[in-house]
């Protein structure tokens, strides 16, 4: 009789596992699998989307950062190669805009080339500080804003969203041949006070690092998917977050 009941039982389909409803993003409601791995062919054409989005972070920075939800090790590994050349190009333009810039040639013993040495140097190693702590500080952001039942977010997105948000800062490189055309050496000579040009370029440069934190504040609300309360939030938390940290090494 069991056996009779037992073959007359309709056996149920086995429920497709699902991801939680606090995975990220970019695997929320999609079935549960191992990546096949991507053929040559993929992996090339993976590497040139993310070369053309370079400019559409200017133009159309929510591709950009909708994109940077994908957290696979090939579309991680995709845009190593552009995160490092936007921070470089941003940290050239950060230490350019230094005021120790405005001195160099005032040392008779330094001259064009080294100051492009020095802005190339300066601009790897404000680059990258600026990409791991900044980083930093938007992964412990994040980590506080994000709901405790929630999927953590990972230091890697919070990096590749700095990295993408320094865009402007790159860009603004594109303002220094003109002021070098108008102002030659002089732009890096101390000359008491500035000409009412180099204070337009000065507000150019000043205006290029705002439309930078507009676009991370951007940055966080699209890759997150969050409110612009709340990524306002994770930028506040992550900056008081890292005085936290180096508080006692600065006032020591």
């Amino acid at each position: 009789m069991a056996d009779a009941a037992d073959s007359g039982r309709t056996e149920r389909p086995k429920a497709r596992r699902r991801v939680a409803e606090s995975a990220p993003t970019s695997t929320r409601g999609r079935e549960l699998r191992e990546p096949e791995p991507l053929t040559d062919e993929e992996e090339r054409k993976l590497h040139r989307e993310w070369w053309l989005r370079l400019p559409l972070t200017i133009i159309a920075p929510r591709a950009v950062f909708t994109a940077l939800r994908d957290e696979s090790e090939a579309s991680q590994s995709a845009r190593q190669e552009p995160v490092l050349l936007l921070v470089l190009l941003a940290g050239i333009a950060a230490v350019l805009q230094t005021s120790a810039a405005g001195s160099l040639l005032d040392n008779p013993e330094l001259d064009g080339a080294l100051v492009f040495v020095w802005a190339v140097i300066g601009g790897v190693m404000y680059g990258a500080v600026t990409y791991w702590f900044g980083g930093f500080a938007i992964y412990l952001g994040s980590r506080g804003a994000t709901a405790k039942k929630q999927a953590k977010p990972t230091y890697q997105r919070a990096r590749h969203v700095v990295a993408f948000a320094a865009a402007p800062i790159a860009l603004s490189l594109v303002v220094w041949p003109f002021q070098l055309a108008i102002y030659g050496t002089d732009t890096f000579q101390s000359r008491g006070s500035e000409s009412t040009g180099e204070q337009i370029f000065s507000i150019i440069g000043t205006l290029f690092v705002v439309w930078a934190v507009g676009l991370l504040i951007y940055g966080i609300r699209t890759t997150y998917a969050w409110t612009w309360i709340r990524a306002i939030g994770t930028m506040l938390l992550g900056v008081l977050a890292l005085l936290c940290i180096t508080a006692p090494f600065v006032f020591v």
